[in-house]
């Protein structure tokens, strides 16, 4: 066992799971990761076909292919790109991860690996310092995180992408050179050659990969600290947060306030990324109303309530047996042709009693419910069960975020 499938075993570490999905692009990054993977587990890959290339279908046929050599069961999923709107990189990232997701489930994968490398760190923490990030930012990309119903594990983030094409080349594994990765237009590409221009003064990928490990470390110490405040003072209910305004204001600098509120918002939107750290400038010094992060805020007595912005989330309907919906994981009895979507104002008319409840309109709006067409069958979170439960898919606020 090379050195490189031990860093593949222990990523996995404690979950040791029998079968683990792998996303393969055909770059080195992902084969090199797929054939780690594959000499120690049950492997399942698949291949995300986002249709803005010509040469994007024989290119995961090509994957598909190469599976096929090591015996590992693909499957090739599709996207139109070209109907994209805004940023077409995070477009196609949050598409990927709700295709993969999708995928996973659908198989029985829990657990699905991603190939990045330490470049990729070090190209994010470029791109993060750029956009003058706080201390989550630049702590760079977690090596687990759970999103889509799965867990999602990045085994190589602390080896570079030549460390992986080396042991491609030893095994005599070829793989696809993607053209938009030299396309100056998009912003990991800029960071790439600056990366490369840092050399001179001794600046590199793994070395700024183990920077942001040093920052990661502040930031779970910095967390830890927290804990107690947390206890006391932020309190969670139907997949929203209550924080006392004034014990925010009063006793944390301005920095802690920084954490929580990002933390927050991530949790509470169910995003994989902090907000961009100017947005969140105008809130340090007090929590006021307002839209940010896919994310609703406002007063609730002597709290600040954060809640999913149900427009966010309106159109969001997936088939019920897929068990995921937005930040929630959705089971109960069969389930064909019914979908899963926001209860929303449609489903609170439906719902004569939900003021009996004691929770906010504004939480209970983006929370998950059950509908045959337009007919609710179950609102769990609202007291309407019918056989079918809800859960945060992320856990408690508190212990995700603030007991490591």
């Amino acid at each position: 066992m090379t050195p490189l499938h031990e860093i593949a075993r222990d990523a996995f570490h404690p979950d040791a799971p029998r079968r683990v999905g792998v996303a393969v692009s055909g770059g080195s990054d992902s084969m090199a990761t797929l054939h780690l993977l594959a000499d120690q587990f049950e492997v399942h890959a698949v291949t995300v076909d986002h249709g803005l290339r010509p040469e994007a279908a024989s290119e995961a046929r090509a994957v598909a292919a190469a599976c096929a050599k090591l015996g590992v069961p693909h499957e090739i999923v599709h996207w139109d790109g070209t109907r994209a709107q805004g940023n077409l990189m995070d477009a196609a990232r949050r598409a990927r991860m709700e295709l993969i997701g999708a995928w996973a489930q659908r198989h029985g994968v829990a657990h699905v690996a991603l190939g990045h490398t330490a470049d990729d760190q070090a190209e994010t923490f470029l791109m993060r310092l750029s956009r003058e990030a706080g201390l989550e930012g630049l702590s760079g990309m977690r090596r687990r995180y759970r999103a889509e119903g799965v867990c999602w594990h990045r085994p190589f983030l602390g080896v570079t992408r030549a460390d992986l094409r080396a042991h491609l080349r030893e095994i005599g594994v070829a793989w696809i050179e993607d053209p938009s990765n030299a396309d100056p237009r998009f912003e990991r590409v800029r960071a790439r050659h600056a990366l490369a221009g840092l050399a001179d003064l001794g600046i590199t990928a793994q070395g700024l990969s183990r920077t942001v490990g040093h920052l990661a470390q502040a930031r779970d110490a910095l967390d830890a600290g927290l804990a107690p405040f947390v206890a006391r003072h932020i309190r969670e209910e139907a997949g929203a947060l209550y924080i006392d305004a004034d014990a925010f204001t009063r006793d944390l600098p301005d920095q802690l306030r920084r954490r929580v509120l990002n933390a927050a918002l991530q949790w509470v939107a169910g995003a994989p990324y902090p907000p961009r750290g100017a947005k969140l400038d105008r809130l340090l010094g007090g929590l006021a109303p307002c839209t940010l992060h896919g994310c609703q805020l406002s007063a609730a007595g002597q709290s600040v309530l954060i809640c999913r912005e149900a427009a966010a989330i309106a159109d969001l309907r997936v088939p019920a047996s897929r068990g995921h919906w937005d930040r929630w994981h959705v089971e109960g009895p069969a389930s064909e042709g019914l979908e899963i979507g926001a209860l929303g104002p449609d489903g609170l008319a439906q719902l004569p009693d939900w003021r009996a409840l004691g929770t906010p309109r504004a939480v209970l709006l983006s929370t998950p419910a059950l509908w045959a067409q337009e007919k609710l069958i179950s609102a769990p979170v609202a007291g309407f069960e019918s056989g079918w439960k809800a859960r945060m898919e992320a856990g408690s606020f508190a212990v995700t975020n603030f007991r490591r």
